[in-house]
């Protein structure tokens, strides 16, 4: 047995499992005791089974929604969305996927012995992430070398973002000691300065969360309210009959409802372990604020990131028909995970920020998966892990960070103006990181401003 087939097998149970056990082997190591070193794993492992079964639902649910509506716009595109499960099958399969752990550890080892991270990545499931864009950069130049490159760099972003992000995290969940380290959100530094010039928009510069909401408009802000309410507009709009609109209508404001819920599983597992995780650090790295990586569904409790995904479903579908050289129906990838997540932690939950930010830079990711179809089709088809019927193409709709891996494609092919593109992309995500480092709760701006008097508002600019 080689090494790769080894490690097939130690993932094969998927990341619920994978993570959950981590996650106790890592608990016993910091002195929790072994009975809450078990339970933080196997609430960890509910909370990840438990958003992963309300995700595929709603995937389930308005998938066919999503076809009905594009089918009602006369879409005909040639590509087949098969979203992030496909785009990790064909991955997984490549022959040099499993060296991109050796990437991973040893990148996150390094930057912990200098000191330039305080995360420990646990998010091992997700180094297919790192093994995708070493394909995409291979696809283009033909070289190993400049692979692992990519894959190193990516594992930098990956842990210089989970540093970013953390003291939010905490902030807005309650989790200590947890972060995401996730290329997912890379979404955010292009988002970044979209997000400074609503600044100047007085609009922009108040609480637009759940919380806030609910002493606004009532009833209207509960989560499987407006779930409901989305889920009712995405079936009329697909023409669906009175009573199916409804039962998607009831289907969609159901799970809304119950992604908080699970998501108290993550509380119960990670508030303990956080808590040891961190007492155990201070007391043998002074100075030294170690934090956990783990992957985006711990951030689940938030009704924004849901509501933002589900209302630029509809939105996405539009862009298709309408955007010049989309090549991708959006219909495996159509929930995006980026816009969501990146326009959460970018804005701290502040839901009119990030539904304006979704709808700017959706057409990004139609024309990165366009843009990368070939690449997933040589892929899939010389893995044979995912089936592409003969004559056509498949991409992923939703692909995380297309600007980085278009960029680095181009640039290490020897484009010029490539390589100056993404000098000024790495310019700008060191930017945000010093902005986020400065003040990393920016959810904190917006108390501010909705505490105001009115008259101190209106001077606001």
């Amino acid at each position: 047995m080689n090494l790769n087939s080894i490690i097939q097998a130690i993932l094969s149970p998927g990341p619920s499992v994978v993570i959950s056990i981590l996650i106790m082997i890592l608990g016993l190591l910091f002195g929790m005791k072994t009975s809450k070193a078990i339970l933080s794993g196997l609430y960890l492992g509910v909370g990840f089974i438990g958003m992963s079964m309300a995700i595929n639902q709603l995937v389930t649910v308005v998938t066919p929604a999503s076809k009905a509506l594009a089918k009602n716009t006369g879409i005909n595109l040639p590509a087949i969305d098969f979203g992030w499960t496909g785009a990790s099958a064909i991955t997984w399969a490549w022959t040099f996927a499993f060296a991109f752990f050796a990437i991973e550890i040893g990148v996150n080892l390094i930057m912990l012995i200098t000191k330039t991270t305080n995360v420990v990545n646990a998010d091992m499931w997700n180094v297919w992430g790192l093994a995708l864009t070493g394909y995409m950069i291979y696809f283009a130049t033909g070289s190993y070398i400049w692979a692992f490159v990519a894959g190193a760099i990516q594992a930098v972003i990956s842990l210089k973002l989970g540093d970013m992000w953390s003291k939010e995290i905490e902030d807005m969940l309650g989790y200590p000691g947890i972060t995401v380290p996730h290329i997912e959100a890379f979404t955010a530094i292009l988002m970044w300065p979209v997000n400074k010039l609503m600044d100047f928009i007085p609009i922009f510069n108040h609480q637009w969360d759940a919380k806030t909401l609910k002493k606004k408009i009532g009833i209207l802000s509960e989560p499987v309210v407006m779930g409901s309410l989305i889920g009712l507009i995405i079936g009329l709009a697909g023409r669906y009959q009175i009573a199916n609109a409804l039962s998607l209508a009831i289907t969609v404001g159901a799970v809304m409802a119950i992604f908080p819920v699970m998501a108290k599983f993550f509380m119960d597992s990670l508030t303990p372990f956080g808590t040891t995780m961190s007492n155990f650090m201070k007391n043998r790295f002074k100075g030294r604020d170690f934090v956990i990586g783990l992957d985006w569904p711990v951030l689940g409790q938030s009704t924004e990131l849901w509501v933002t995904m589900v209302i630029l479903i509809p939105i996405s579908i539009i862009y298709a028909a309408v955007l010049p050289g989309n090549q991708v129906l959006p219909i495996g990838g159509v929930i995006n995970y980026c816009l969501g997540v990146g326009g959460l932690l970018l804005t701290g939950g502040n839901l009119l920020r990030m539904l304006v930010l979704g709808v700017i830079y959706e057409p990004l990711f139609l024309y990165g998966s366009s843009y990368f179809t070939n690449v997933f089709t040589k892929l899939a088809v010389n893995t044979g892990a995912v089936n592409v019927p003969k004559g056509s193409s498949v991409s992923w709709s939703s692909i995380e960070a297309p600007d980085l891996r278009f960029l680095m494609s181009k640039a290490f092919n020897g484009n010029i103006l490539a390589w100056i593109g993404l000098v000024a992309l790495l310019a700008l995500f060191w930017i945000v990181y010093q902005s986020f480092k400065k003040d990393p709760i920016p959810r904190k701006k917006y108390e501010t401003s909705s505490t105001k008097k009115p008259t101190e508002n209106a001077t606001v600019s």
